[in-house]
């Protein structure tokens, strides 16, 4: 059997283990991880361009969590031109450097996220962000259809003041569109 089939297999047993909890756990409670960061390849396999900056001048980044990260970066790929890079990872969390096994035992407080530099440019951080609303269901807790767990949850993250504010007037814009359309929801 493959290494990756067994690290599947593996983080399935440990999901099945912990029931892919919609608690959030208590930060004396997580897993204790490590000090050293994962490995990472120098070149982004599909964009071809670096996986970490120093970044080109300009470009601007954006962490965001809306369910299962591999769906998600291949989502951005799609966008219009301007994205530069992207990784997945973990956000939010209190396990240092936390492995895919530890973090789907929701053990490690973090939720799989997935980082975007982009030339503000060539496409803008709000075609971006709307992106992110409209690509996942920010009304289920802790969850993106059959993914459930904390790992799944919604969340932005931002690097700036002028981010902050974007990301609390999108999501209190949305939150108006979705109590318009009949759904109740704190996106």
């Amino acid at each position: 059997m493959a290494a990756c089939s067994v690290a599947v297999l593996l983080a399935l047993e440990a999901w099945r283990a912990f029931g892919g909890s919609t608690s959030m756990i208590r930060p004396e409670d997580a897993l204790p991880g490590r000090s050293a960061p994962m490995e990472v390849s120098e070149q982004h396999y599909v964009l071809k361009n670096p996986m970490r900056g120093p970044w080109p001048t300009g470009m601007q980044k954006f962490v965001f969590a809306n369910g299962c990260f591999w769906g998600s970066e291949k989502g951005i790929w799609r966008l219009p031109y301007g994205i530069f890079s992207t990784a997945v990872g973990y956000a939010a969390g209190f396990t240092p450097n936390p492995s895919y096994e530890e973090v789907v035992t929701s053990r490690s407080g973090h939720a799989e996220a997935v980082q975007v530099i982009f030339d503000p440019l060539k496409i803008d951080l709000v075609d971006v962000l709307r992106w992110f609303w409209e690509a996942h269901d920010p009304t289920q807790h802790m969850g993106q259809g059959n993914d459930v767990g904390t790992q799944y949850r919604s969340g932005l993250y931002y690097f700036d003041e002028d981010q902050k504010e974007l990301f609390l007037a999108s999501r209190q814009a949305y939150q108006e569109a979705l109590r318009a359309a009949g759904v109740a929801s704190d996106a």
